[in-house]
């Protein structure tokens, strides 16, 4: 007889280690896609996840069986008050990267802004800004949330930089210098039918064992002492317990981010889309509002980054999605 073959599978994903705690509520947008625009445009938003329905939506996908056809959608509806554009910052390219060169923040804070961040006094940025314009090559617009706005029930607003593309750098810094102490709304970001990528943090689950954490399986109910733990922790050699054994630890609160999920539809009056007696754990959408096909990460009420596609689908053009139902609101599409 032959030795006896021992098969032992892989018990959960090594793709995300370790799997720690989040640094906060919100997640860090680490890159920022190159696009190709004509005029500049920022490439992202914030957002208030408010919660789920669903859409029938006539599938334009060449190509795939059901082209043409009805196609049912859970669908994460995204709250998106207006963001103030606060300051930028101008990035230049140095043997280490990307280095903050020059920054310009507006004179006055908004209100609940200014209790929480003391803008920076500086003599005359924007002429350093536009002195340095020649060796700049990224600039960034500072926006700040206005969660009062919301049904999230939070006061503090929440900051985060938001890369802007397309044109030349004098063509960003005359945008964004357009755009000091004014609000951005969602439609003017994105358009419906096109491919985003969604920044957030998971819902948390605390500490668990590895069953829950790792999909071990349970031992028999007669096993030594427990019956939710492993039968071993590894070998005797090597003489330490090796990273891919499943251990118990923390579950969920994660940063994740979801790629190519599509926009069905974009709006400014939060009526439209708010179900009977509003969205369970969030209340009613009072302004504008991003639909977006499929789930996404987090609880309700976490704030969720909405950007560019880092790698959208190159086969497929982009349409307005047509929507023939709507699980949303009380409108039925013609």
């Amino acid at each position: 007889m032959g030795r006896r073959r021992i098969n032992a599978p892989r018990r959960g994903s090594l793709a995300y280690l370790p799997r720690g705690r989040a640094a906060g509520w919100m997640a860090r947008v680490r890159n920022w896609p190159q696009v190709k625009l004509e005029k500049p445009k920022l490439l992202g938003f914030l957002g208030y996840k408010a919660g789920m329905s669903f859409m029938y939506v006539l599938s334009d996908i060449r190509g795939n069986p059901t082209f043409g056809q009805e196609v049912h959608h859970s669908v994460t509806i995204v709250e998106t008050p207006p963001m103030l554009v606060v300051g930028y910052r101008g990035y230049s390219e140095t043997s280490s990267g990307l280095q903050p060169s020059a920054e310009v923040w507006v004179k006055k804070l908004p209100r609940g802004l200014d209790e929480v961040l003391s803008a920076p006094k500086k003599d005359k940025p924007e002429a350093q800004t536009s002195a340095m314009s020649k060796t700049l090559t990224e600039v960034r617009a500072i926006v700040s949330t206005q969660p009062r706005e919301t049904g999230v029930g939070r006061k503090r607003p929440e900051l985060m930089e938001v890369k802007v593309d397309g044109g030349s750098v004098k063509e960003k810094l005359d945008y964004v210098n357009s755009l000091l102490g004014k609000e951005v709304q969602a439609p003017q970001v994105f358009a419906e039918g096109q491919y985003i990528d969604v920044a957030g943090i998971t819902k948390g689950k605390g500490i668990q064992g590895p069953v829950k954490r790792f999909g071990v399986k349970t031992k028999q109910h007669k096993s030594r002492k427990t019956v939710r733990e492993l039968g071993t922790l590894g070998p005797w050699t090597p003489h330490y317990v090796m990273y891919t054994v499943p251990r118990a630890g923390q579950m969920g609160f994660h940063q994740r981010t979801e790629y190519n999920k599509r926009i069905l539809k974009v709006g400014i009056d939060g009526e439209a889309v708010n179900p009977s007696g509003g969205f369970q754990h969030y209340g009613t959408v009072k302004g504008s509002y991003v639909v977006v096909a499929g789930s996404l990460p987090g609880p309700s009420r976490r704030t969720v980054i909405l950007r560019y596609a880092m790698r959208p689908p190159t086969m497929q053009e982009v349409t307005v999605p047509k929507v023939t139902f709507s699980g949303v609101g009380s409108s039925r599409a013609a």
